[in-house]
């Protein structure tokens, strides 16, 4: 990949995406092509094909997804699972059909086993049962792995698979109806403070583990995927690190400055007890992590409190 590849971000307008698309100004690639979904809808297998027909990328950034929290995978089943097979399924076949050199494919490390041997590593993939309250959004993403694995070993393709820990960071969604669990917590202790300090309700016992990585760290992996060989066609991107759920509200509830009490409702599901990431992998390949947790929370709450006027609920 030269400065003049033709380079396509699906899902330009996303954290992860958005990310990218920084890195690799960053970097100095400005042959950067992407589209809103107003005017490419991902989901539109004949637009996509055209799509890929007219532009010719070079390589390609599969950062577009349905995502949510606990919350909205419980009550949106259908689209995670149905939408987000077609839109890597119209992708990733686009992409192998109009010859585009490398692909990298993000995925999630809720595609792990529930009571996988932590911490995870690749080889656990369809070792057991998923966590029921992410299944839907897992199996499309499983479906997208094995489908870049299926390429390179029938195609020889030179097509990758990342799959991140819990991210975080600018471009977050921070809806308390579809967010994940950093940023609402993010939110919520914001809210509280700024409505006096009020007590802030979280769910769970908050004893489960969780690994963050900062989303700019995330946008580093996929450009050290795309410009290096890479051995594998599937990768777990993370810090190798976690905390409690409660470590976690506490180190937030510091940054942001709540004073108030906090609540947990133990009758909301925990979620998987623990998902860590063995990041043993990536290791070998070069590439590690460089923002700590507390330092990216900052950075993050500082980039939201900047943007607040402007950050709008999530519907599904």
């Amino acid at each position: 990949m030269d400065k003049k590849s033709k380079i396509y971000i699906a899902g330009h307008r996303g954290m992860v995406g958005s990310a990218v698309v920084r890195k690799l100004e960053r970097e100095g690639y400005q042959n950067l092509v992407y589209r809103k979904s107003s005017e490419l809808d991902l989901k539109d297998q004949p637009a996509v094909k055209q799509f890929f027909e007219d532009e010719k990328p070079d390589f390609v950034v599969d950062a577009a997804a349905r995502v949510g929290g606990i919350m909205a995978n419980r009550d949106y089943p259908w689209q995670f699972l149905y939408e987000n097979l077609e839109i890597q399924n119209n992708l990733i076949a686009a992409a192998h059909q109009h010859d585009v050199k490398r692909l990298i494919f993000l995925g999630s490390s809720c595609i792990y086993p529930k009571h996988a041997n932590q911490p995870m590593q690749e080889e656990s993939l369809l070792t057991g049962s998923l966590e029921p309250t992410n299944q839907w959004y897992a199996i499309a993403k499983i479906a997208g792995v094995k489908m870049v694995e299926a390429l390179r070993e029938q195609y020889d393709r030179d097509y990758v698979s990342l799959m991140p820990t819990n991210l975080y960071g600018p471009n977050d969604n921070f809806d308390l109806e579809t967010s994940h669990v950093l940023p609402a917590m993010i939110r919520k202790f914001h809210d509280a403070k700024e409505a006096g300090h009020k007590p802030v309700t979280l769910w769970g016992s908050g004893s489960p583990m969780r690994e963050f990585l900062h989303v700019d760290d995330v946008a580093d992996a996929v450009y050290f995927s795309l410009t290096n060989r890479m051995e594998y066609d599937l990768y777990n991107v993370g810090t190798g690190k976690d905390i409690t759920i409660k470590h976690l509200a506490e180190l937030i509830q510091n940054i942001v400055g709540h004073d108030g009490d906090v609540e947990w409702d133990t009758g909301k599901p925990d979620g998987t007890p623990r998902k860590l990431m063995d990041v043993n992998r990536m290791k070998e390949e070069g590439w590690e992590y460089s923002i700590e947790l507390e330092e990216g929370i900052r950075m993050t709450y500082e980039w939201f409190l900047e943007n607040i006027d402007d950050i709008k609920e999530v519907k599904i």
